[in-house]
């Protein structure tokens, strides 16, 4: 063989070679192409805590002094979603939106027959994956108590006991929410009862649940690669049901907003990718993430 045959093939291997280098380095760094853009929206928080509150509009909470918690520390320390919305009324329907991704035939607040559905949702999505889920529900009688209510606990603002495929002992009373939080499920909803919420009693009682209560984490979670989500259910009937939508913690690019239209569904589509997960549920499926917001 010439010398300039090996030269022709030794130019050519290394081209080649240069090619794949290129490629490779495009898919680590997300520059090259549509898979990584994927796997790159969102981060992947070790524990994300999802906190609802009740029947308030984004004005009656984003910039009030009763909320001096959620708007000095949660907003300005983490992100502000200034458009979010609601997807109906009255409030049964948007926690089974915000959890299924349907209202799953819901229209009203009556008290539902248990395990009523077998539709996929994030606890089941979850559990199917491999991974942990729980919620911690403020005056629940007991852990798995199926009761419609009891004192200042209403059942309206737990879809996950609608569904057969999530196991009732996964719904636990907020006494048991974890003062070690490394232990936290991967994904845990928290559902303050009817004054803590906010539907029974003022924001300003509300915002002082929230620091009182879940403090503690939102701290932790600046540290320790973990988020906590706070939301509403609906507004006030009155403001079109934008709510108020705030995230908090090492993931999320302190002082940040975003305006762009979401709601329940995003939520939702935004709490699967966070986890990885390659399923789903209802209207999630079509939705999509919530960006713009997360550090890099």
């Amino acid at each position: 063989m010439s010398g300039s045959s090996v030269y022709r093939r030794a130019r050519t291997a290394l081209a080649s070679a240069t090619a794949l280098a290129a490629a490779a380095v495009g898919l680590w760094t997300g520059l090259g192409g549509e898979t990584a853009h994927a796997a790159g929206a969102v981060p992947s928080p070790d524990h994300v805590v999802v906190v609802v509150f009740e029947n308030h509009a984004y004005s009656q909470v984003i910039g009030s002094s009763s909320a001096p918690y959620l708007n000095n520390t949660l907003k300005a320390g983490g992100a502000n979603l200034t458009q979010s919305y609601g997807e109906t009324h009255p409030s049964q329907p948007n926690y089974f939106a915000l959890f299924s991704g349907s209202t799953q035939g819901i229209t009203d607040d009556s008290c539902y027959t248990p395990g009523f559905s077998s539709a996929p949702n994030l606890a089941s999505e979850l559990l199917g994956a491999g991974k942990t889920w729980a919620s911690y529900n403020e005056t629940l009688p007991s852990q798995g108590s199926t009761t419609c209510s009891s004192g200042s606990y209403a059942r309206k603002h737990n879809p996950w006991f609608g569904f057969s495929n999530v196991p009732t002992s996964s719904a636990k009373t907020f006494a048991q929410f974890p003062t070690d939080y490394s232990t936290l499920p991967d994904v845990s909803f928290v559902v303050p009862n009817l004054c803590s919420d906010m539907h029974d009693c003022s924001v300003s009682t509300g915002d002082t649940w929230l620091k009182n209560n879940l403090g503690a984490y939102a701290t932790w979670a600046k540290t320790h690669n973990s988020l906590l989500v706070v939301t509403f259910d609906e507004d006030n009937k009155l403001s079109g049901n934008r709510i108020p939508t705030v995230l908090y913690g090492q993931p999320v690019t302190p002082g940040s907003s975003s305006s762009t239209t979401y709601n329940h569904y995003n939520l939702l589509r935004t709490l699967e990718d966070l986890k990885g997960l390659s399923s789903h549920a209802g209207n999630a499926g079509s939705a999509q993430d919530i960006t713009g917001i997360w550090a890099s």
